[in-house]
């Protein structure tokens, strides 16, 4: 059974992804710090705790493991955070991923799927989002991403390193089997967030910003689904596996939905009211964005089955209902 490095792989995605990875036959092996990821997360495989920062560390897991492939998802990446201290976010997101890339290849592992983002495109209001849109970040988080993307291409030019890079913004739901789910300590994520106000563990849902220049007036995203998510991951591992060249894929629906509309489906999932606080905009948050997959789709063959407001909230609200992680 061929090992897969996945960093982060105690956080919301990167569980998710591990689960997946197994039922695909791969063997992953979770390294996460735990400071945003829970140790109860790791089901699926061996856990190394430890810090990118550590590079000493890194190579000892390199050389135990022999992984086939990286699945890099470990990153700080709360928007307003980056936006209030971004050397956080550089010496973190870049830092570490710097060591990890170095580590991958002084071990001759050079397939490395890499988590990134569409908040490396910028505000570009009423665009879809393709590969070829050019990456204009407003924020700290969403420039440490381009820079990882950066750096994976200079180490595909001096070592052969071959990255397959996903860039997405709102992911969503939880794993249908209930086994993980979304679960962070603070909570920042929308739909977590209205849960705990719909069940009464937060007095009501802030929405940030309500004079935007969309149809209700709140930001627009395009949500995927966790489980989706996690299955174009394991088609971008074995996508290198099959010696194909490096690529770029957007994941997303082409659909945007504003935070209005989250709301009113959650009503509907849920048959119960959302209390709400209306707030002003928080810095480094943009108006829209919508990402493209047609090449996701096209040339891995992915599809974001589960990526229906319904089907993510629904998945959300009975792990909500019924999962937590203990440190």
């Amino acid at each position: 059974m061929a090992n897969v490095l996945v960093t982060g792989g105690a956080g919301y995605i990167g569980s998710h992804a591990c689960k997946v990875l197994a039922a695909a036959g791969f063997r992953p092996v979770t390294f996460d710090n735990l400071s945003t990821g829970w140790q109860d997360a790791v089901k699926f495989g061996p856990f190394v705790q430890g810090d990118l920062l550590d590079r000493n560390q890194l190579d000892e897991v390199f050389a135990e493991y022999a992984p086939v492939a990286v699945m890099h998802f470990a990153a700080l990446s709360q928007v307003g955070e980056s936006t209030t201290d971004p050397g956080l976010y550089w010496r973190n997101n870049v830092g570490g991923s710097l060591n990890l890339i170095e580590a991958a290849a002084a071990a001759g592992c050079v397939n490395f799927v890499f988590s990134s983002t569409c908040a490396t495109y910028g505000d570009q209001d009423g665009v879809t989002l393709t590969e070829d849109t050019e990456q204009h970040p407003i924020n700290a988080y969403g420039a440490s991403k381009r820079a990882v993307e950066d750096i994976l291409r200079n180490f595909q030019d001096s070592h052969g390193m071959k990255a397959v890079i996903f860039r997405y913004f709102n992911v969503a739901g939880a794993d249908p089997e209930g086994e993980v789910g979304e679960f962070h300590q603070p909570e920042t994520h929308l739909i977590p967030l209205m849960l705990d106000a719909i069940d009464g563990k937060r007095d009501a849902l802030t929405v940030y910003g309500t004079d935007y220049d969309t149809p209700d007036g709140t930001c627009i995203r395009d949500y995927v689904h966790v489980m989706d998510l996690a299955a174009a991951h394991v088609k971008g591992i074995e996508w290198l596996l099959e010696g194909r060249e490096p690529r770029v894929f957007n994941l997303g629906t082409g659909s945007g939905f504003s935070v209005r509309e989250v709301i009113d489906h959650s009503r509907a999932v849920t048959n119960k009211e959302v209390p709400i606080i209306e707030g002003p905009r928080r810095a480094g948050d943009c108006t829209k964005l919508v990402s493209g997959s047609d090449r996701a789709m096209s040339e891995l063959g992915w599809s974001p089955e589960r990526s229906t407001l319904e089907a993510m909230i629904t998945d959300a609200w009975r792990w909500h209902q019924t999962g937590h992680y203990e440190k």
